[in-house]
């Protein structure tokens, strides 16, 4: 299970990241204020700001204000030419310095520089295409690097950015990884094409893409939101989904894909009741089982969810499986379902403390689900850790 508290690392390296951040912001509110000064770092190149290390604190010379003595904070370290970089900032440039800030691991100067890209490509498409160029000819964090920087700019959703970035994801001679960073960043649109949906798809569905297809998987899932938001529409993002869901060979994925209404929530028509039903009851895997029951309890037809989990309730072996149908059958239909889940537990007396839980959790007037499952004891080990087997 992931710990909730940070290592001591981490929070030091996100300290050394704001300090760092703080210098450069500082250093150019200075350059805006004393532009006839002569400037320390001029006449400096992109390779001094990758070759040098951070300078570390400027030393705080004394004042002689006529008020008395005034208080000098001093500077965070920064990288000597910094400024000069930022001035004239290209593309070109920041490729350059930022290939030798890789080659210095200085993951600080990097990371910066993959914002400033980020700002240098904007909203325009020449800029963002030439960014998906390079991330294809890369290798190793350079690929990633060029690939986040275009994530964040505007320029991701121009129709040719969008449909390179596609491309390169289904690109099965390039790597694994660069097919990956590139459906990642492909997340951002706010509407896939019928065919778009296709090609993703046929991604996800393919045995020997490995993270890619996972990643294409979790793209389709992550946009069929951010359309569902925007116009309300998930019926052809779902349908292929829960295809994925039925008929892949890769588990992670096949739960994936089920999975990913959960972050949009839509009311699934009775059609899907239909499916899902059917991977409920036959399954071989435990936990695409307990998915399909958990999206069988946001339906328009609750009743007939709630036929589905009755149906499906003598066949299944497992006891987390015969929980979680009790549980979501309450989920569709709320109180409604109280006499479902006293002849569950009437059939398998371990869950008979369960529904005598739900049944006075709504005799007390509860009737919210996020309230009524927060006030429910667990009694089941359901919790399959990562690489465990399933039942």
């Amino acid at each position: 299970m992931t710990s909730r508290h940070l290592p001591r690392a981490a929070i030091a390296g996100c300290v050394l990241v704001i300090l760092a951040a703080v210098g450069v912001v500082l250093l150019r509110r200075e350059a805006s204020s004393s532009q006839d000064a002569p400037s320390a770092a001029s006449g400096t190149s992109a390779q001094a700001v990758s070759s040098a290390a951070p300078t570390g604190t400027a030393p705080s010379a004394p004042s002689t204000h006529k008020d008395g003595p005034r208080e000098q904070i001093p500077m965070p370290g920064c990288w000597e030419g910094l400024l000069e970089l930022d001035k004239s900032a290209s593309l070109d440039s920041l490729r350059a310095a930022l290939a030798e800030a890789i080659g210095a691991n200085d993951r600080f100067l990097a990371e910066y520089l993959k914002e400033r890209l980020t700002e240098v490509v904007g909203n325009d498409a020449a800029r963002g295409l030439q960014l998906v160029e390079w991330a294809a000819a890369a290798n190793g964090p350079e690929t990633s690097l060029y690939l986040e920087a275009l994530k964040a700019a505007p320029a991701v959703r121009n129709p040719a950015v969008a449909e390179r970035l596609l491309k390169l994801g289904e690109d099965k001679r390039a790597q694994i990884a660069t097919r990956a960073a590139a459906l990642d960043t492909l997340e951002t649109q706010h509407r896939f094409t019928p065919e778009s949906i296709q090609r993703l798809k046929a991604i996800a569905m393919d045995v020997d893409a490995d993270s890619a297809a996972w990643l294409a998987t979790r793209t389709l899932g992550r946009v069929m939101k951010e359309d569902y938001e925007r116009t309300g529409n998930y019926a052809s993002y779902w349908k292929e989904l829960l295809d994925i869901g039925q008929t892949s060979k890769d588990l992670a994925v096949r739960q994936l894909a089920l999975e990913m209404p959960s972050y949009s929530n839509p009311l699934l028509d009775s059609d899907s009741v239909d499916q899902l039903a059917e991977l409920m009851k036959k399954d071989p895997d435990r936990q695409v089982r307990e998915m399909s029951a958990f999206r069988l309890a946001r339906t328009e037809d609750p009743k007939k969810a709630l036929e589905a989990y009755r149906s499906a309730f003598d066949t299944e072996p497992s006891i987390c499986v015969r929980f979680a149908m009790m549980l979501y059958a309450l989920r569709a239909a709320g109180a409604d379902a109280l006499p479902l889940a006293a002849e569950f537990a009437r059939k398998d007396p371990r869950l008979q403390q369960d529904y005598v839980d739900f049944k006075e959790l709504y005799a007390a007037g509860t009737v919210d689900w996020a309230r009524i499952w927060m006030n429910k004891k667990e009694y089941h080990e359901c919790v399959v850790e990562e690489g465990a087997p399933h039942e």
